[in-house]
């Protein structure tokens, strides 16, 4: 018998600045009860949902930066999403700002099976954008300011009857993400995005966001043989225009259900994590063709080598 994951993709439009906590909670239930209606398993919203994208606005205020945090999770103002889900029977996964008891700050995503139980925790490894204040640029993007690098790696779960990892926004652009879930045997990626049309400095790839979007997810399903789910945040959010294309995508890289606005938006596909199986036990039979002896340059340097053998 195939083992099927109804999984449902649950987009956001935009969250203004002023727009409560309670208010995004309420827009994912009614999604939630949406995703319920049409037999969904589990649940992804994207990241940050609880919360407009902030990092685009320079802040030296420490008390200003952590409203935008959570410090426990589930907190009064998300519980009612886990109470909905545990009524529903229904598993998510959830994108926010995680504030530490330490006084750590993270961009962080939780797993939650159909009890309501936290069963896994991502934190952001791969931070684009800068640090300082760039006044040049019509919007900022001060990932590196407000957050740390995750601290978690890319840990995989057995949750939902399946192998579940997460990863979030920029992760997906970076191969080795895919890779080392895929080394866990991983049969399902979620994710959640907030990403600009606009990328201020390349101006002359803006019109390729959606383009390298679907690229990445679709190059990492097909690659690691498994499921991944992209989900956005999108429409024009405080004057920032954010790209869509939430999606559902097959372990042979085909995009099988995708959203069609840039608002609130729920798709829903019948995943069967069986599928991974045509990819992982032949184009991508790790264990017979892998050759991990000629890799050895991915984790032994980070940046570029230009040296003798290599081209310039």
């Amino acid at each position: 018998m195939p083992r099927i994951l109804t999984i449902a993709a649950a987009q956001l439009g935009p969250i203004a600045r002023d727009e409560s906590r309670a208010s995004a909670v309420a827009r994912m239930c009614a999604l939630m009860r949406q995703a319920s209606d049409r037999g969904a398993h589990l649940v992804v919203f994207p990241e940050l949902a609880l919360t407009t994208f902030f990092p685009r606005w320079y802040m030296e205020d420490p008390a200003a930066i952590d409203a935008y945090f959570e410090r426990q999770m589930p907190n009064a103002d998300v519980l009612p999403l886990f109470e909905l889900a545990r009524g529903l029977g229904l598993g998510f996964c959830l994108g926010y700002g995680e504030l530490t008891p330490d006084g750590h700050h993270f961009n962080a995503a939780v797993l939650v099976d159909a009890a309501g139980a936290i069963v896994g925790k991502y934190r952001k490894v791969h931070l684009p954008g800068h640090r300082e204040n760039e006044p040049w640029r019509p919007f900022q993007h001060l990932e590196k300011r407000y957050f740390e690098p995750g601290n978690l790696g890319f840990p995989v779960f057995e949750a939902l009857g399946g192998r579940i990892g997460m990863c979030i926004c920029n992760d997906r652009r970076w191969p080795e993400t895919f890779r080392v879930m895929g080394l866990q045997g991983v049969e399902l990626v979620v994710l959640g995005y907030n990403t600009p049309v606009h990328y201020p400095p390349a101006p002359e790839h803006d019109h390729l966001q959606d383009f390298h979007n679907h690229l990445v997810m679709q190059a990492g399903a097909y690659q690691n043989g498994t499921w991944v789910v992209g989900v956005a945040k999108a429409g024009r959010e405080e004057g920032c225009d954010l790209i869509g294309g939430t999606c559902i995508i097959a372990p042979t890289g085909e995009i099988v259900a995708q959203c069609a606005t840039l608002g609130d938006e729920l798709i829903v596909h019948d995943c069967d994590l069986d599928r991974c199986r045509e990819i992982q036990d032949n184009i991508f039979n790790f264990a017979l063709h892998r050759e991990p002896e000629s890799y050895r340059l991915i984790t032994e340097t980070k940046g570029a080598q230009r040296g003798p053998g290599t081209t310039s």
